[in-house]
C-alpha cells in the first residue's frame, strides 16, 4: 500500500489498524531544538480519543502516545521522530458478522478489489483510528510554529447552523460543549439531533470551520503546490470528508467582481477577506479560514441491503461502537492537518524551494 506519507520538508508517514497492536508514525525533517510540551500532545489526543462523551463511540482508548526517538531533554534533536500509540481496547469480534459482508458506502469493498485482501476489523487502515498519528504530529507541528493560532470549530450538524461569522464568535467556547460548536445556543440544538439520531440507530454529517491567525505573508508555491491546494489535498485525506472550501468559497460563484475583490489598505491588508488569506496560492497575511464537509458515518444500527463476498445480496446491521456523528471528534484532525500544510510550507519559504 502506497500513499502514506503527507509532506515535502516536514513529512509524516503513519503505519497501523484500527485493531493491530499500535499505531504509530515517523515525522521527519522537523528542525532541531523545538521545545516540545508532551502534555500538551497528549491533550490534543484527548480531543480526539473516542469515549469522551455520549455522543461518540464507547470504545475506551486512553490513546497515550509513547516516543521512541528524535526527542532529547525535551527538544528535537532534529533526527526522525518516531512514535506509538497502542490500541488496548479492541473488540474484533464486534465485526465477526462482516467479515463477508461489505458495508454500503465504506472503504470494504474497494479495499478487497484492490488488495484482494481486507481487515474487517473496524475497518484495519481504512478506520478514522489511523487520524491519531496525525494528532501526534500536529500538535508538534504547533508547537514548532507557536505564533500561529489554529482554531477549528463545529459550525453545521445536518440542518443545524451557526448563523454567525467566525469574527462574532469566541472560539474559548469551543471546547465548553460535547459538540465544540463555540455558539452555546446552536451547540445545544445540535447535540439534541445527533442524540435523536443516534436513537434511530442513524448517523448525521456536518461541516467543521477552521481560522488560521497569524500566518506570515508568502507561503504557497504555485503554481502545483499552492497554498489552498495543500489544504485542500491535507483535508480530503481526512475519512469522511466530502467537500473543501476556503474563502468565499461556492458562494463567491454567485458574486460579481467588484463585489467580490477584496480592496487594499495602504499597508497591504485587505477592507474585505473573500479571499481567504490566500492569493494566488500564496498566504497574503490575512486570516486563512476554510470550511469542511463531513459525510454521515456509513456504518449504521439499522438495517440494510448489501452484498457479501459471493456477489449475493444480503440483509446487514451494524454493532459494536461508533460515532453517530464523527464530526465533533474531527475537530483535533482538521487542526493537526492544517498544522503540517503550514509547517511544511514554513519550511519550504524558509529554504527557498
Amino acid at each position: 500500500m502506497a500513499g502514506n506519507t503527507f509532506g515535502t520538508l516536514f513529512k509524516l508517514t503513519t503505519f497501523g489498524e484500527s485493531h493491530g497492536e499500535a499505531l504509530g508514525g515517523i515525522i521527519d525533517g522537523c528542525p532541531a531544538g523545538v521545545t516540545i510540551d508532551i502534555e500538551a500532545i497528549q491533550h490534543e489526543l484527548n480531543r480526539r480519543r473516542p469515549g469522551q462523551s455520549a455522543i461518540v463511540t464507547q470504545r475506551k482508548e486512553p490513546d497515550a502516545v509513547q516516543f521512541l526517538s528524535g526527542l532529547f531533554e525535551g527538544k528535537t534533536t532534529g533526527t526522525p521522530i518516531g512514535f506509538t500509540i497502542p490500541n488496548v481496547n479492541q473488540k474484533s469480534a464486534d465485526y465477526s458478522h462482516i467479515k463477508e459482508v461489505y458495508r454500503p458506502s465504506h472503504a470494504d469493498y474497494v479495499y478487497d478489489q484492490k488488495y484482494g485482501i481486507r481487515d474487517y476489523r473496524g475497518g484495519g487502515r481504512s478506520s478514522a483510528r489511523e487520524t491519531v498519528s496525525r494528532v501526534v504530529a500536529g500538535a508538534i507541528a504547533k508547537q514548532m510554529l507557536p505564533e500561529i493560532s489554529i482554531n477549528a470549530f463545529v459550525s453545521s450538524v445536518g440542518e443545524i447552523f451557526i448563523d454567525k461569522p467566525y469574527q462574532a464568535l469566541d472560539f474559548s467556547l469551543t471546547e465548553t460543549n460535547a459538540v465544540r460548536c463555540p455558539d452555546i445556543a446552536t451547540a445545544k440544538k445540535m447535540e439534541e439531533h445527533i442524540k435523536e439520531v443516534k436513537k434511530q440507530g442513524d448517523t448525521v454529517g456536518g461541516t467543521i470551520t477552521c481560522v488560521l491567525k497569524n500566518v506570515p505573508k508568502g507561503l504557497g508555491e504555485p503554481v502545483f503546490d499552492k497554498l489552498h491546494a495543500e489544504l485542500g489535498k491535507a483535508m480530503l485525506s481526512i475519512n469522511a470528508v466530502k467537500g473543501f472550501e476556503y474563502g468565499s468559497g461556492f458562494c463567491g460563484a454567485k458574486m460579481k467582481g467588484s463585489e467580490h475583490n477584496d480592496l487594499y489598505n495602504t499597508d497591504g491588508t485587505t477592507k474585505t477577506n473573500l479571499s481567504g488569506g490566500i492569493q494566488g496560492g500564496i498566504s497574503n497575511g490575512m486570516d486563512i479560514y476554510f470550511r469542511v464537509a463531513f459525510k454521515p458515518v456509513a456504518t449504521l444500527m439499522q438495517a440494510q441491503e448489501t452484498i457479501n463476498t459471493n456477489g449475493e445480496i444480503v440483509t446487514m446491521q451494524g454493532r459494536g461502537r461508533h460515532d453517530a456523528c464523527v464530526v465533533p471528534r474531527a475537530i483535533p484532525i482538521v487542526e493537526a492537518m492544517a498544522a503540517l500544510v503550514i509547517a511544511d510550507y514554513y519550511l519550504m519559504a524558509r529554504s527557498d524551494i
